[in-house]
């Protein structure tokens, strides 16, 4: 395997494990041998266009059984559940495969899922809640309702609708963020107040994706109504919209525990445990598909579900309505929702994500249609099975023919304009494991006739995406629906915005670069094994070939040195590298890994700083006698080694003395 794949391969397992998505019988052992289906159509035929079938809960029905069960089987998932509800009722809801596996427990709508940081849309309602009441101020500095102070690193302060549209401008932090260890997690404001991550851009300047924001919103709920955030959601949310089976309580109230579905790496696997999230607000939910139906029918019908009303109407629409984008071309976020367009459809929505739970949930307001589905396995992850559920659904009942796009005149100097690498915003900036960031950079390249290719977008069938210009520096994927569009930031950057407008890419330089980053790493831990390998071997030769070098014994201890600072460049190396392969799909970044954290940053201490040790010694062993010139070769390899080495801890912060990360 190419180190290139290790490295990425490793820590996209580790940054994967906290953050923060017709067939009956698995092929393999050990896997199910049925998959139960639980279907319960519950209202009559809808209106449908010419074009498309009627939306009938019968064809509905069959439509997913033809399609779920294969994707189960396909991707090695255990089990799923989906609810449709359209003109203010259930359409259909259905669960397929199994919650439990061992037990041979089928999942059904009224199985609990963890639908992640869909738990953030109760966060929000909760917040306009307040703004209802004139106990928030979206648009007032934050700080005024903490008991603790966000730092005022930037002139402007972070408000309430920058946490809603995740503009707040923190760096990404996930020390802490899942843990399975079966304890309560501590209280939000102690988990905001010991986790802070750093502001590292303006406000309201670049969305990048924060859970630590959205904690910050439900803290700030807890706040401003006198009662724990976990006790207010129960009586202004869950209460009134009848949600009997749904919790933000961790560990699980116990008369909820029975209904709750195991999570799984893949199906094939080993239950886990239950997940416990730290920042509960951003993503502690657990719920049952027939229950977040009521959720989603309020927001449909104005804030009302049988005959209560959590919001009123003019909240909603504010709600709904686009607050922030990069690119006016592209989809928006909404005050916590984030805007989607689809086959001619504005909708809006949420996805969610923990470990094991992958999970979308959109509203087509329309259309008077909301769409759930979560899955309780990671699966191979091969392919996005919500993101390819929801597009087949779409395309089955609105059909939609892609509008013929205008070359445009510049399209091929434009694809060199915007050629090169980006890196995301929604990253670790300052802190110990920003060096990841690099791993998922973005490469965009031009392509024939002006068009650009983007390798990490692919299609259903794993190939890249072809993009083609359809207006000034916005493409369109060929034939396809999904959008990317570039402008240029306040530095004269240009950014890369796409159809989910949480976090954006920005153009990059060779320091940023992968290859650049991947070379260098490559340079530092060739040397360093080649010298530990070779130190023991040119000294055989020597005394084979009775070539003894003839140092002054400091000389000889500055050879020594060398060879030595080599080795602990090395072990610096194979240190992070066994920490990320060993994490596999485990929340290792938790405050244990401290320890850890911290011994391997005094290798790397050792390493750095014993590299104005090697360049001292290849300068004052450059003349000793006896040297062959093949030693002069491997030492300036060493210290050119070394020098990389250091850079590369100091350029992504591995020496950081802070354990927030």
């Amino acid at each position: 395997m190419k180190l290139q794949d290790t490295l990425k391969g490793a820590c996209a397992a580790a940054i994967l494990a906290v953050v923060v998505m017709s067939g009956n019988a698995y092929g393999e052992a050990g896997h199910p041998q049925q998959e139960p289906v639980v279907s319960k159509p519950v209202a009559a035929a809808v209106p449908a266009s010419p074009s498309a079938p009627a939306m009938t809960a019968d064809d509905l029905s069959a439509y997913l059984d033809g399609l779920i069960p294969m994707q189960l089987k396909r991707e090695n998932i255990a089990g799923a559940t989906v609810i449709v509800v359209k003109d203010g009722k259930v359409l259909v809801e259905k669960g397929y495969g199994f919650a439990n596996v061992e037990k041979r427990t089928p999942v059904t709508p009224q199985t609990l899922f963890r639908p992640g940081s869909i738990s953030k849309l109760f966060t929000w309602t909760a917040v306009m809640q307040q703004v209802e009441q004139g106990k928030i101020d979206l648009d007032r500095d934050i700080n005024d309702y903490l008991d603790f102070k966000i730092p005022a690193t930037y002139p402007k302060p972070i408000t309430m609708r920058n946490l809603m549209t995740h503009t707040p401008g923190f760096e990404e932090a996930i020390k802490d963020l899942i843990v399975t260890k079966g304890s309560k997690p501590v209280s939000i404001g102690e988990f905001l107040k010991t986790h802070m991550p750093q502001r590292v851009y303006p406000p309201g300047t670049t969305p990048a994706y924060s859970n630590y924001g959205a904690t910050l919103a439900g803290y700030i709920v807890e706040r401003v109504s006198g009662m724990p955030f976990d006790d207010y959601v129960e009586k202004n949310i869950f209460l009134p919209l009848g949600m009997t089976h749904t919790s933000f309580r961790q560990p699980l109230p116990a008369q909820l525990q029975p209904l709750m579905s195991s999570g799984y790496a893949l199906g094939s696997d080993e239950a886990k445990p239950y997940e416990i999230i730290a920042a509960e607000p951003a993503g502690s939910l657990a719920t049952s598909a027939e229950d977040i139906s009521h959720f989603m029918l309020a927001h449909l019908q104005n804030g009302e579900y049988n005959g209560a009303h959590i919001l009123k109407p003019e909240t909603v629409a504010l709600m709904h309505s686009a607050q922030f984008g990069v690119n006016p071309a592209l989809p928006h976020m909404c005050l916590g929702f984030y805007e989607q367009t689809r086959n001619g459809h504005r909708m809006f929505g949420h996805g969610g994500d923990t470990q094991y739970f992958h999970s979308d949930l959109f509203l087509m307001p329309d259309q008077n249609l909301g769409f759930f589905v979560s899955y309780n396995s990671g699966g191979r992850g091969e392919t996005e099975q919500r993101s390819n559920l929801f597009n087949a659904f779409l395309d089955r009942y609105y059909p939609y023919s892609i509008p013929a796009g205008v070359k445009q005149p510049n399209s091929e100097a434009d694809a060199k304009l915007v050629a090169g690498e980006y890196i995301t915003s929604r990253r670790p900036v300052t802190n110990v494991l920003s060096f990841i960031s690099f791993l998922e950079n973005l490469k965009v390249t031009p392509g024939k006739d002006g068009t650009i290719v983007i390798p990490q977008f692919k299609s259903i069938d794993q190939v890249p995406k072809t993009w083609e210009e359809i207006g000034p520096l916005l493409y369109r994927e060929k034939n396809g629906q999904d959008l990317v569009g570039f402008t240029k930031d306040a530095d004269g950057r240009y950014v890369l915005a796409m159809d989910y407008p949480f976090m954006v890419w920005t153009k990059i330089g060779i320091l940023d670069n992968k290859i650049f980053n991947i070379l260098v790493i490559v340079l530092f831990s060739v040397v360093s094994l080649l010298t530990v390998i070779l130190w023991p071997v040119s000294a055989w030769i020597r005394k084979h070939y009775d070539h003894p070098l003839q140092f002054e014994p400091r000389e000889r201890r500055l050879r020594v040195a060398i060879r030595l600072i080599a080795a602990v460049d090395l072990l610096y190396a194979i240190c992070w590298l066994s920490i990320l392969a060993a994490s596999g799909g485990n929340p290792l970044f938790d405050s244990s890994f401290d320890s850890t954290l911290r011994a391997v940053q005094i290798v790397g201490w050792i390493g750095t700083l014993g590299t104005l040790l090697i360049l001292f010694a290849v300068v004052k062993t450059w003349k000793a006698p006896g040297e062959w010139w093949l030693s002069h070769v491997g030492n300036i390899a060493i210290a050119l080694s070394a020098v990389s080495f250091s850079w590369f801890l100091w350029h992504w912060h591995l020496l950081h003395f802070s354990m927030l990360y």
